[in-house]
């Protein structure tokens, strides 16, 4: 007779939720996460495991970026559930022998946090047993000034991820909170935004009659335009 085998709970934060809290080592010395982030936006990211080529294109790509987020006050986090040595030895082997697309003598920056008791991944939910029960998915969180989630993206460990698509995901979170505006699929800086449904059948009936700069397609569905100088004057650190 076969036991019946319960899978482990995974607890899953949400979108809207505080960050879970917690204190790490890491290759940048110890940090309390989100604490010592308060007041900047935060890309906190998992990778499976050191010296993988998928990680090593990806640690490749953040850290050529990591100016352009910085500029948008945003910090770099990764993790994964290897060892503090691991990660060095890894990271030196990126800055002095790998070239790839063109990026060479790179150097991270960035901390990369020791979760080798998968504290902070469970934490996060960044372990899929459909995937491996001893390495963290490509995660990524990306968590406001105040320490709140306000994306959360998945890819499985053969998956390689989108670092334009993760910058266009952060500047349009900042223009939203900014101008009080949505974004539409395929939205980049300088394309029209949505503004807020109508709330009432006056307000609805005033923007289809509009001659104004707003576009309506229908009473729920209006855009206007927001131009891209507009928006990175209000993001971009000078």
């Amino acid at each position: 007779m076969e036991e019946n085998q319960t899978q482990p709970t995974v607890s899953m934060p949400r979108i809207g939720e505080a960050a879970p809290e917690f204190k790490a080592v890491t290759t940048q010395g110890e940090i309390n996460f989100p604490s010592d982030y308060k007041g900047s936006w935060v890309i906190l990211f998992s990778h499976p495991a050191d010296f993988t080529p998928v990680c090593t294109s990806e640690f490749m790509t953040f850290a050529s970026m990591e100016k352009q987020f910085n500029q948008a006050n945003c910090k770099l986090v990764g993790l994964s559930v290897d060892g503090l040595y691991s990660h060095i030895a890894w990271l030196r082997t990126i800055k002095e022998k790998i070239e790839y697309k063109g990026m060479k003598d790179v150097e991270v920056t960035f901390p990369l946090i020791e979760d080798i008791t998968m504290e902070v991944a469970t934490k996060y939910g960044m372990m899929m047993p459909g995937e491996s029960n001893t390495k963290a998915v490509r995660a990524v969180f990306i968590i406001d000034p105040k320490g709140i989630i306000r994306t959360i993206i998945y890819y499985p460990l053969s998956l390689g991820r989108n670092f334009d698509e993760l910058y266009r995901a952060l500047i349009a979170l900042q223009t939203a909170d900014e101008f009080e505006v949505a974004t539409p699929a395929d939205w980049q800086p300088g394309d029209d935004v949505i503004v807020p449904t109508a709330g009432s059948c006056g307000t609805a009936k005033e923007r289809m009659e509009s001659k104004d700069e707003m576009h309506c397609y229908d009473w729920f569905f209006c855009t206007k335009k927001l131009d891209k100088e507009s928006i990175l004057d209000k993001i971009l650190k000078k």
